[in-house]
């Protein structure tokens, strides 16, 4: 028989070994939440420059195709990139959707590249500056996007935050990574 005593000290040790772990997971609770709103806000920057480099697209595909007609399956490339943009989702979705698009944009740089006449013009050379600028501020959002989410899924892994995570089934966050054809650099062929 265990003497009042010892009932006082078990009842207490489960308290405090109760209210520790309460405490730790309401932390970990809380700081995921902070976390995952942190990265739900920086994917609307995300968005937003994505958004932005659709709204160019249309005004820099129309400026090109008027000097390079021949160039059809480039342009059909980038819009279907940008319809495949606009019908994304989740951010896995838009990831890949905007990585295409990224794609379809470079190898139209590259046929602008063999039209001097087309570089030269007024138009055409700032919608390539604003294209320019948000691929850049694009960047940037994309950098600070992963760093919110490789901050948030380091924490989720840990412990006691892995237990939290689990319980209130806080879920892994994707990467935006770049796609492995964007390392390729693009080919435009002028012998059809």
């Amino acid at each position: 028989m265990r003497t009042i005593t010892e009932l006082k000290r078990l009842v207490m040790t489960v308290l405090v070994v109760g209210g520790i772990g309460a405490s730790a997971s309401g932390c970990s609770y809380n700081r995921f939440t902070t976390q995952e709103e942190a990265i739900k806000g920086q994917w609307a920057q995300v968005e937003n420059q994505l958004q932005r480099r659709s709204d160019l697209i249309p005004n820099l595909v129309e400026t090109t195709k008027g000097f390079a007609q021949q160039e059809k399956d480039i342009f059909t490339a980038v819009a279907d990139a940008r319809a495949r943009m606009a019908g994304a989702t989740t951010p896995a979705q838009k990831i890949d959707a905007a990585n295409q698009e990224g794609s379809a944009l470079a190898r139209l740089l590259v046929v602008v590249e063999n039209y001097p006449q087309l570089k030269s013009d007024a138009t055409f050379a700032r919608l390539t500056d604003e294209l320019a600028g948000t691929e850049n501020r694009l960047s940037t959002e994309r950098g600070r996007y992963n760093d919110r989410v490789r901050e948030y899924n380091t924490d989720r892994r840990k412990f006691p935050g892995n237990i939290t995570a689990r319980v209130f089934s806080f879920t892994e966050y994707p990467y935006f990574e770049v796609a492995a054809d964007a390392k390729a650099v693009p080919k435009v062929n002028f012998g059809k």
